[in-house]
């Protein structure tokens, strides 16, 4: 059933085996509504102890999950998908409160999350090992068995919490493994729901395990000997860190990390597509805090001022405002704090002349001077080598930089660090194929292609992280295959 009053928010739990708890060791966070800057929850936060225990709940539910016929973990994650979906505007009235996307995108949000659950549900009764050897051959008689880790841990961000939460907990359930969620405690409120429909679903107590915490809840999940994996998006530094505690027991990662990915356009591209694809996805969706969205546009010089003048008209004309306003297609950004963070890569990069500010660079006025807000910014003529162009912003700042040719066109991409996605917007195919080949990123996305399909591996290299989510190989991140061979008689 519907709430009555949509922006309210749902009171959040810890939920640990069958329990749903009220408090936490790790105190409690005020969180505050990104669109006027008032408190509107107070979060309780597990610490170290909760942590522990739904681990070893996760533990003890692990053997009869594993256990289970494939058909039945099947079913269960396509019935909390629906569920999900059902519920889909009550969903997207809690992400509009709790990071500020507006409706109009977030109640579109539990689409994205059903179709990850679905998609790994299928794989659930098909994951299936081979013979490799036969006595017939002469050899042992050998097989392989696709078998899951134990307990994942997984470190949920707050930019798109629905459908990271359906990434993770799809294929590592399906795969026959338990799972402790650690949502973050910016983006509470859509991690609750999705753990009321965990329990609605049937699956049994302990095997997702759904806790807020503060920073030592996120340690002692990595250190945890009964965690046998880790599943983390997030930013580089705190990958380290989580790195750093794995090192000392050798337990593996999946790292979805940032990005600052290149948008290539050749002048035989449409460039009115182009520029809303382009302003779209990097300035107005998440409010530009997206880990792949394309943030330097990168145009040949035959149609640079035109693709420059395009994407200022677009820009000023996203719809920014109030997330419950369904005209809106651009919110606040996550708090105060990174607004303030954003706006201070802007005043340095004008300062050192990293580029050529064309629109934005402040926070916004009026009714929505009390909330994280901050315009959607350009700079043209863009310095390859500066701070602007190389380190991810994350935040409603799109850099312009200008190409000659194609090999200058993919220099300029493939230097940077990170490697998570690529974007091409030309009409020849041969050209297409070529640059695709030639640039270093997870994924290259052409002419407004959709990024991360629950079908499609998605991840990257470099400061992007390892590992892949989506596709068949999103599943095999959560098992071991094991081998058995059985020695041939020496009268066979």
């Amino acid at each position: 059933m519907a709430r009555s009053d949509p922006r309210k928010p749902l009171p959040v739990k810890l939920h640990i085996g069958a329990e749903a708890r009220d408090s936490g060791s790790g105190g409690v966070f005020r969180h505050v509504n990104p669109h006027n800057g008032e408190v509107q929850a107070e979060i309780p936060l597990a610490g170290v102890s909760e942590t522990t225990e739904a681990v070893e709940s996760a533990s003890r539910a692990f053997d009869d999950w594993r256990r289970r016929k494939p058909s039945e973990r099947r079913d269960m994650l396509l019935r909390l998908g629906d569920l999900i979906l059902a519920r889909a505007d009550e969903f997207g009235a809690l992400v509009a409160l709790e990071n500020g996307t507006p409706i109009s995108v977030a109640t579109q949000m539990a689409n994205g999350a059903r179709a990850w659950l679905s998609y790994y549900a299928g794989w659930a009764d098909k994951l299936e090992g081979g013979v490799t050897g036969t006595f017939l051959q002469g050899r042992d008689f050998s097989y392989t068995l696709p078998e899951p880790f134990g307990v994942i841990g997984a470190i949920i961000p707050w930019n798109g919490p629905m459908n990271s939460l359906a990434m993770k907990a799809g294929p590592a359930l399906a795969a026959g493994n338990t799972v402790v969620l650690k949502p973050s405690e910016l983006t509470p409120f859509s991690a609750e729901l999705f753990a009321q429909c965990v329990r609605e679903a049937g699956i049994p107590d302990g095997v997702c395990n759904i806790l807020p915490g503060a920073v030592e809840a996120g340690e002692a999940l990595v250190r945890h000997p009964k965690v046998e994996k880790i599943s983390f998006t997030g930013g580089p530094t705190a990958a380290r860190a989580i790195l750093h505690n794995c090192a000392e027991v050798l337990k593996p990662a999946l790292l979805e990390l940032g990005g600052k990915s290149a948008n290539i356009v050749f002048p035989d591209a449409d460039l009115d597509a182009t520029a809303t694809h382009a302003t779209t996805l990097g300035l107005a969706i998440l409010s530009g805090q997206g880990c792949a969205w394309p943030t330097r546009l990168l145009v040949h010089a035959d149609v640079y001022d035109d693709m420059v003048g395009r994407c200022v008209e677009k820009a000023r004309g996203i719809a920014m405002g109030d997330p419950f306003d369904p005209a809106m297609v651009m919110g606040p950004v996550i708090n105060v704090a990174a607004a303030d963070r954003i706006l201070g890569v802007v005043e340095r990069a004008a300062r050192d002349s990293d580029g050529r500010l064309v629109t934005g660079g402040q926070r916004a006025g009026g009714d929505l001077a009390r909330g994280a807000y901050v315009e959607p910014t350009i700079f043209a003529d863009v310095d390859p080598g500066s701070q602007l162009a190389q380190r991810e912003v994350f935040g409603p700042v799109l850099s312009i930089l200008k190409f000659r040719d194609e090999a200058e066109a993919i220099g300029i991409a493939n230097a940077t660090e990170y490697g998570l996605a690529a974007y091409v917007h030309s009409h020849d195919l041969d050209r297409v194929h070529r640059v695709a080949e030639e640039l270093r990123a997870g994924g290259v996305f052409v002419n407004g292609a959709a990024l991360v399909e629950p079908d499609t591996p998605f991840g990257g290299l470099g400061l992007s992280g390892y590992g892949r989510e989506g596709g068949k190989v999103g599943i095999e991140e959560y098992i071991r295959p094991k081998t058995v061979a059985i020695a041939r008689s020496a009268h066979g």
